[in-house]
């Protein structure tokens, strides 16, 4: 099969934010391996160092370089890491608060800068910004939906900035919330400032699979070693995730990037949906001699939908991939760093 010619050239530099993250690390192998150098943004380079071990012939070469961005927030934080950048991929986060005013404002802030930044560098094309399905729709038991290019979560944002106090109940919300703002903001930007780039987002739910280190962060990544360990995740009073593994989250933001005829579009990277009880059969089938939690009861269903069919025409042809990846080898690799194997 014909490699399907791409937006911008092999070679050229594309700027990831918030590299040491389980996304970005995962993006920056894929566009590594396809030829392109890679500048990833960080916020302390001492932590960050096992990237460059990881992609060591790459560091090595030139290939992979990191650059210090300590506050994504403030205006001019991008300027001197976006220069000479064909594309941006802004996939870092701000982390997890109850309260709503220190994260939706600077979550918002963080998206502008970048924004900004990328419209005052001429050589960027191409621009692809990480939301959420949560962006799009309530993840609420018994939710029956369809989501559609004009979805957005309201109810996220009445919780979230409800007055307080905000007890450790409304983290989620506030999460939600601020994909919400964020994305928001993103396509405002596009539709008052008209940047000579090309913007698309990926909306991935929950994000399992392979880390790349021990130190990746992966805010997911701890409700498959919860019901390793015989515990309950946190979000287990959500009934059902559409779990999808980061190589795919990766490839659709590969995709987003340089599939040229991709423009303006919110791509849904949900993956497979599992009701938690179809989560542990996978487990118990996986590690038989494991014993886990007995099945959850009373977990209403979630029938929540959306059109699959362009991210996966888009994993076909720049992956040569047919659908998801299989969902019992991606709870392996998500366990890969809990049990070594």
């Amino acid at each position: 099969m014909a490699e399907p010619t791409p937006s911008i050239p092999k070679g050229s530099l594309v700027l990831i934010t918030g590299a040491t993250g389980h996304v970005a690390s995962e993006l920056t192998r894929q566009f590594l391996e396809r030829g392109y150098r890679v500048r990833g943004t960080v916020r302390d380079l001492a932590r960050a160092s096992w990237l460059n071990d990881v992609f060591q012939p790459y560091a090595a070469s030139g290939h992979l370089t990191l650059a210090h961005v300590p506050d994504m927030t403030v205006p001019g934080a991008f300027d001197d890491a976006i220069r000479g950048v064909s594309a941006v991929a802004h996939v870092a986060t701000l982390g997890f608060d109850p309260d709503p005013t220190k994260v939706i404002p600077p979550t918002v802030a963080a998206a502008t800068s970048i924004l900004r930044a990328a419209a005052a560098e001429p050589s960027v094309r191409r621009f692809v910004f990480t939301s959420s399905i949560v962006a799009a729709i309530m993840l609420a038991p018994g939710k029956t939906a369809h989501v559609t290019q004009e979805s957005w979560n309201e109810t996220a944002l009445d919780l979230a900035w409800a007055p307080p106090p905000y007890g450790p109940e409304r983290v989620v919300s506030v999460y939600m919330a601020s994909k919400v703002a964020a994305e928001r903001e993103v396509w405002r930007f596009v539709s008052d400032e008209r940047p000579s780039f090309v913007v698309n987002v990926v909306s991935p739910q929950v994000i399992w699979g392979e880390r790349l280190n021990a130190n990746c962060a992966a805010p997911s990544g701890a409700m498959l070693p919860d019901l390793y360990e015989g515990k309950p995740p946190e979000t287990s009073y959500i009934p059902a995730v559409f779990a999808v593994d980061v190589k795919d989250v990766g490839l659709l933001h590969i995709a987003a990037m340089l599939n040229p005829d991709t423009r303006s579009e919110r791509i849904q990277a949900w993956g497979r949906y599992h009701t938690w009880n179809e989560v542990l059969a996978v487990l118990r089938n996986l590690y038989p001699q494991r014993k886990f939690i007995d099945d959850f009861v009373g977990l209403p269903d979630l029938s929540i939908t959306t059109d699959e069919s362009k991210p996966l025409a888009l994993m076909k042809k720049w992956g040569n991939q047919d659908g998801w990846n299989a969902f019992e080898g991606t709870v392996r690799d998500n366990l890969k760093h809990v049990n070594g194997k």
